[in-house]
Parts: structure tokens; sequence; C-alpha cells
């Protein structure tokens, strides 16, 4: 059998320009690489052919979260209930990352800012200093997410309704650990899920997005790519946020005493 022809970076810059990527655009990106299939050049073709199209009057923003990739669960991880778990690298590890290949040569490349804090990004391009201050200011200027053979939950910024609304108690509860958990993983080393609400709440953000034709599709390679103005698909968040938390999670209210 024969192998797949590798993406070029001609032909990944050409689906980045029909999927509606311009020059001067500013873009979260958030990716992975192997959904692509066979690649030219690797994640350093991907990165060239993003900054070729956008350019350097548009700009380049992705995660830098020093997090391991997901590690092995024991058996005993298993029975406690453990879901996932990272570690946390130092902020300048060269270590492999949970953020994807494309993510961690992107944050090496020369002319790249990395921002600071835990919950850091990485930037380049007009305005990468502001940028690397998180996707505050992508948010604010009306910039774009592209997503790379990922769907919304590798898309970060989604937490920003979350720090502007807040999430209920109820919601809350489902994202801490309990106290048994932690002292075998400190919380100032690990990041452990044990429990998932009951609904999906970001699918349902990325159906409603869809439904309302905020969302454009492209296959390039073997990845399904999807391309959106950052503003109105974390604004749908927000909202629902806002009006019915605990319906989006899929979670009973707390009735007052």
């Amino acid at each position: 059998m024969e192998k797949p022809v590798a993406l070029t970076q001609a032909v990944i810059e050409q689906n980045l320009r029909l999927l509606g990527l311009e020059r001067g655009m500013a873009v979260e990106v958030h990716s992975s690489l192997s959904r692509f299939g066979r690649v030219e050049g690797g994640a350093a073709t991907v990165i060239a052919a993003l900054m070729n199209v956008v350019g350097e009057e548009g700009a380049l923003v992705m995660p830098a979260f020093a997090l391991t990739l997901p590690l092995p669960l024991s058996d005993e991880d298993k029975a406690r209930g453990i879901l996932a778990k990272v570690r946390f690298l130092p902020p300048d590890t060269r270590e492999r990352t949970g953020m994807g290949i494309i993510a961690d040569t992107f944050r090496r490349c020369p002319g790249v800012i990395t921002g600071p804090g835990f919950h850091r990004v990485c930037a380049w391009g007009r305005d990468a200093q502001r940028h690397s201050q998180g996707y505050q200011y992508l948010l604010d200027s009306s910039g774009w997410t592209l997503l790379l053979g990922v769907d919304i939950h590798r898309c970060t910024s989604m937490h920003y309704a979350e720090g502007k609304v807040g999430l209920p108690e109820e919601v809350r509860a489902f994202f801490d650990t309990n106290k048994e958990i932690l002292r075998d993983y400190p919380a100032e080393q690990w990041y452990v899920e044990t429990v998932t609400p009951p609904e999906d709440a970001w699918g349902k953000i990325q159906a409603e997005a869809d439904r309302r034709g905020f969302i454009r599709h492209r296959r390039i390679g073997a990845a399904e790519c999807m391309f959106f103005r950052a503003c109105d698909v974390v604004g749908l968040y927000e909202q629902a946020l806002r009006t019915d938390p605990w319906g989006l999670y899929g979670i009973r209210k707390r009735e007052a005493s």
C-alpha cells in the first residue's frame, strides 16, 4: 500500500486561506500535529504556513502551559476515581508538554514572546507583547480562533467567560479534588481530574455556535479544522453562564434553605 502524500507548506497555506485566514488577522491557535497525517517538515512546516498566511502585521497566539502530557494511571488511581493526571513542569522546560508539539515548537521560535504566569500564552507578530499577556486582548480586538485537528475543549480562551461571570458552587464542586487525593498529588505540583459534570457544556456551546453559523469547517490532510471569531463563541458561553449555568452542565441547582 502506498503511503499517503505528505502535506506541504504550500498546501497547508492554501487550505488555511480557504478556511478564512487572511493577512493581518490575530489568531489563537490550538492544534494536534498527528491529526494531519504526514506533514513534510513536521510542526515547523505548520508554523511557517501560519506565519506566512497572517504575516507580521497579523499575530499568532498559542498556549504555553508548563504541563506534561497526560500520564499513565495506575490501578490505584483508577480505583480512586482519577480520570486524568498531569504534572507541572519548570517554566523553562524543553520537555514535551500537553499543549502539543506545534505549540511547543512555536514557543521556541525566534520572535515569539512567552507571557507570565501558569496559564501563560506565547505570541508572535503585531502586538505580540500585548497578546503574550493572555487572550483578553485578542478577545477585545475581535481576533480569531483556529482549531487544527482538535475541538472546542482545547480552546483555553473559553475560560475567560468563567473568569468574567464565575461558576456556581454546584458546578465548581465537580472540578475540586478531594483532600485524600491531594495528599498524594499536591495541587502545587499536579493537576488531577476526578469527576466530570453530567453534561458536556463546552460541547453544547460548539453545537450552538455551529447552528448559528459562527464556525467555518475544513479538512486539512486528515485533520478536521474549525475557524471562528473568538468573541462570538466565548460570548455564547458567557451568555449561557449568566442565564442558566446549571442547565448547561446538567446539574440541579441547590435550593436556598
